[in-house]
């Protein structure tokens, strides 16, 4: 049998050896670290390149106030309560006062910018577009029956009936084209969709707008404004088929009311208000 200094002598290399590969070993390992770190950097440099190149509305932004869709809806309220009982649900101020208290709670429980996703928030936002719809719809089918049966027999009244109406109906239409573009203002602030519902003019052609451009909700009440007077697509194109549904029912109402309450009104005063 061999010895202890023979045993000694075998052992020797091998531990040796496995010296050498564990050195080899942890120098591997630490020039993988470097690189991946390296790469890391070069990674996040070219992130950060790509997101100062791309215009505001495909990356994430700090988001919109609320305050340009409040006023908004603030002026709706306050043309549906104009409006005599005789053109409003009954009871006269119910659906009014329900939407000043739906209006008033989005300020409370979201006062800032709009960047937080959150259900009950955006449940409540489309509850009081639909209600504020809804009850315009209302409105204006009765104003239509009104005119239909010959009992609008003031012109004057008639034409401020008229424009409330229609002013409510472009508020409502741009709270939805704004709730609902790219996946609505949260959405729209964390650039989760990438493709717009809605084409403004500054996407096509992006060297004309400041890179810091993004539509807020003044873009599309301005589309839902044009759209109503001129029963059509302006500068901003529709491009999903909701979209495409909405600027159509849009059109078709605007259409209707207008049409009916310029021609009633010019037969009043022709006729003498009889």
């Amino acid at each position: 049998m061999p010895d202890d200094d023979e045993l000694s002598a075998e052992r020797a290399p091998a531990a040796e050896e496995h010296l050498h590969h564990g050195h080899g070993a942890g120098t591997t390992a630490a020039a993988l670290t470097a690189l991946e770190r390296r790469l890391l950097a070069q990674a996040k440099g070219v992130y950060q390149v790509e997101q100062e190149l791309l215009p505001a509305w495909l990356r994430p932004t700090k988001g919109e106030h609320r305050w340009q869709m409040g006023v908004a809806a603030g002026v709706a309220i306050a043309l549906q309560s104009s409006l005599p009982a005789t053109l409003s649900v009954r009871p006269h101020y119910s659906l009014p006062i329900f939407e000043g208290v739906l209006l008033v709670g989005l300020f409370i429980f979201s006062p800032g910018r709009i960047v937080r996703h959150s259900t009950p928030l955006r449940m409540a936002v489309l509850v009081l577009i639909a209600v504020i719809s809804l009850d315009n719809a209302v409105s204006a089918g009765l104003l239509v029956h009104a005119i239909i049966s010959g009992t609008a027999n003031d012109a004057g009244k008639l034409l401020l009936e008229g424009v409330a109406i229609w002013t409510t109906n472009v508020i409502a239409f741009g709270l939805w084209y704004w709730e609902f573009d790219r996946g609505g203002p949260v959405a729209r602030a964390n650039a989760l969709h990438k493709h717009p519902d809605l084409l403004f003019p500054q996407m096509q052609q992006p060297e004309v707008a400041p890179p810091e451009w993004e539509p807020t909700f003044f873009d599309y009440f301005y589309t839902s404004f044009t759209n109503a007077t001129a029963f059509s697509p302006t500068d901003t194109l529709p491009l999903s088929h909701w979209a495409k549904a909405t600027f159509l029912a849009q059109s078709g109402i605007s259409l209707v009311t207008v049409a009916l309450v310029i021609s009633r009104a010019v037969n009043i005063f022709h006729s003498g208000g009889s």
